[in-house]
């Protein structure tokens, strides 16, 4: 993204966050497993790998969003939105847990379960724009992101039912996020808005970001495939 000429005026959070959905959206079949998930052709062990994955990928996000709104404390809108993200990650491990028992998962295989690397590499990086980036261009990033999880996670909510006869309930965790989420967007707005009238907000460099986190998405697909 180009550096608003002097004198020219700012952007809105609006048009930041629309513009980086836009350029950070993935490429038509950048992720061959859902596409798989979507038609039935994915095994159905494919759901008990991913759910032991989120298992470990919610636990580590979630204290990366509580380590943001720390860090954001003295910019209230952008605290308040990683705030709703550990509460949008609380939420989404309960509603796992009936994705965990329909897989026929222990508790002692979820503890037990060796993660794959590929599949841990989003929450890594995600732990590293916790510790260094500034938190408002972490938001944009965070928001490209979620255009394509709400994507992929209403695909393989439909095919849970049409095409594995998961019960309803192990859809859950997936409608969570398939879901719209105007409080989570109203908050998105709000934080960059902050970010952006304070200065703090710098859109190269949360595209740069967000470029990382959406290949880091896809090699979790990928690695849950292997």
């Amino acid at each position: 993204m180009a550096h608003t000429p002097l004198g020219a005026p700012r952007p809105s959070a609006a048009a930041v966050l629309d513009e980086a959905v836009r350029v950070l959206a993935p490429k038509d079949g950048a992720n061959p497993l859902v596409q798989r998930i979507g038609v039935g052709a994915a095994p159905r062990s494919v759901f008990a790998t991913l759910a032991l994955e989120q298992h470990q990928v919610i636990a580590s996000d979630r204290l990366s969003f509580q380590h943001l709104a720390r860090r954001a404390d003295g910019d209230p809108p952008v605290a308040d939105f990683f705030d709703l993200l550990v509460e949008g990650e609380t939420l989404a491990l309960a509603r796992l847990a009936a994705l965990a028992d329909a897989c026929g998962l222990t508790d002692r295989e979820i503890a037990e379960y060796r993660p794959r690397p590929g599949c841990q590499a989003f929450p890594s990086y995600t732990a590293r724009l916790a510790l260094a980036a500034e938190p408002a261009d972490t938001v944009i990033a965070l928001t490209a992101n979620f255009a394509a999880w709400s994507g992929y996670c209403a695909v393989v909510r439909t095919a849970l039912r049409e095409h594995y006869g998961f019960p309803e309930a192990a859809g859950g965790f997936f409608a969570l996020f398939a879901e719209p989420a105007p409080e989570l967007a109203a908050g998105a707005r709000a934080a960059v808005q902050q970010g952006l009238d304070t200065g703090q907000a710098r859109p190269e460099v949360a595209h740069r970001y967000g470029r990382l986190l959406q290949a880091y998405e896809a090699m979790f697909w990928n690695s849950l495939a292997e």
